[in-house]
């Protein structure tokens, strides 16, 4: 009997990650419902263990309760990084269009500003950034961006090379579209599976980049973050380990959903890739 392959997103992996990316979404959105008011609030005594009463992830040293701080750090971290990823998908694509499109000379001019930006150390950069502005919600998404763009860009252009050789590119050239018409319209929406694929991956990176920053405290200070979480109990981790594990275990987890869903994507839509498809 020939056993099919199991689609790609179907794998248990994948399958883990959404499991994971619901439960995520879930607790953004019921975040007020399931912990109202303030998780900075005292509710407890301190440093309640896990599994107490009433409190599953414990409390930490003023006996604030931590599943409170996880479940309202979740929609912080994660507003995050999709704003960062909105901001560098709609640069990174603009400039892969225009590159990939327009000719040799813009492409060489965007190209070397590419390289420019990738070149840099992208977490110093950002740590420099946030450091030297206020730690404004708006100065961190516009840092993240900043570093996160050049990798849409260099995939946008290469579909978009690959793209405009095509008959019906031509075809639409010569029925007089406008390039403008041509390129976001006709050309764009083959080229958005890949920049799916490549989101999922920026949001991955950028909540690394978002709770890297918190962890050294300098993100955010208007809203707990899993960085900011991490960060102010692995002075006490000897004595309440838990402080620092669960809020470091949340961040294990939703940048492995995320690049699993990322790798179940690719596997999907480009089933002949190295990636390759059902074994």
């Amino acid at each position: 009997m020939i056993r099919r392959p199991r689609h790609p997103l179907l794998r248990a992996p994948v399958l883990f990650g959404f499991a994971v990316l619901a439960l995520l979404a879930f607790c953004i959105i019921f975040a007020d419902v399931l912990y109202p008011g303030d998780p900075w609030r005292m509710v407890a005594r301190p440093n309640l263990p896990p599994l107490s009463p009433g409190y599953p992830a414990g409390t930490d040293m003023l006996g604030r309760d931590l599943a409170a701080g996880l479940v309202h750090g979740a929609r912080a971290t994660l507003a995050v990084a999709l704003s960062v990823v909105c901001l560098a998908i709609g640069l990174g694509v603009t400039l892969g269009l225009a590159a990939g499109y327009l000719g040799a000379a813009v492409d060489e001019v965007l190209m070397r500003i590419t390289e420019f930006f990738q070149t840099i150390p992208g977490l110093l950069l950002t740590i420099i950034i946030v450091a030297i502005l206020s730690p404004t919600r708006l100065i961190v998404v516009l840092a993240i961006a900043l570093i996160s763009w050049p990798p849409v860009v260099r995939i946008v252009r290469a579909e978009v090379l690959s793209l405009r050789r095509l008959d019906w590119v031509r075809a639409a050239r010569v029925s007089g579209l406008s390039h403008l018409r041509i390129a976001f319209l006709h050309v764009l929406p083959n080229v958005l599976p890949q920049v799916m694929i490549q989101a999922s991956l920026l949001i991955a990176g950028a909540v690394m980049i978002e709770s890297s920053i918190s962890f050294l405290g300098l993100g955010n200070r208007d809203a707990v973050s899993w960085g900011f979480l991490l960060g102010s109990g692995r002075t006490a981790f000897s004595v309440n380990w838990w402080l620092s594990t669960l809020p470091g275990l949340a961040i294990f987890l939703t940048v492995l959903a995320f690049n699993l869903v990322g790798d179940g994507l690719e596997r999907w839509m480009n089933p002949k890739s190295g990636a390759g498809g059902g074994r």
